[in-house]
């Protein structure tokens, strides 16, 4: 996610702050869930240092399931889920309000395409502004097709900030 993060802040300097979270332990661990509580604390700084400003979440993979958990707090205001491993359902976790970005690639062996686009549908049933965007040929790391996985966040960012104005 390093160069999401360096793309993002060299884009919108001054515009966004981006902290990107690093988990201490490996994987979701079941009902341990082990990256939420250091995702939730990074959530908590982001709102200390900027209080009442909407928050973006992007993640990739498990990252993306995070995102999806985090998005239960109204403070965020957008998701970019790239590639997400959204296991149980975890979209419904977003609330009503957060714009939802998806991007899944048609070749990806790690996470389930199909998955994400249930979601997306779900999301938009229940009226929530969601897209879902296939990379075709896409694998799950990436490191094809860098210019639509990191012109999407830019996009994503770039939107929400013209609404906000």
């Amino acid at each position: 996610m390093y160069p999401f993060t360096w793309t993002l802040r060299a884009r919108f300097p001054g515009a966004v702050d981006v902290e990107q979270v690093r988990y201490r332990v490996y994987g979701w661990n079941g009902g341990q869930a082990s990256p939420m509580w250091q995702a939730r604390a990074a959530l908590e700084r982001m709102a200390r240092r900027h209080p009442g400003v909407p928050i973006a979440v992007i993640g990739h993979s498990m990252g993306g399931r995070v995102a999806a958990q985090l998005a239960a707090d109204r403070r965020v205001l957008g998701v970019l889920g790239l590639a997400p491993w959204w296991q149980y359902a975890d979209w419904r976790e977003i609330h009503g309000g957060a714009r939802v970005l998806a991007l899944h690639g048609s070749a990806d062996r790690t996470t389930y395409a199909h998955r994400t686009a249930k979601g997306i549908t779900e999301l938009r049933d229940r009226g929530v502004d969601a897209t879902y965007v296939e990379i075709p040929g896409g694998g799950h790391a990436m490191l094809d097709h860098i210019g639509t996985w990191q012109g999407s966040a830019l996009g994503f960012v770039d939107g929400l900030l013209r609404e906000r104005r």
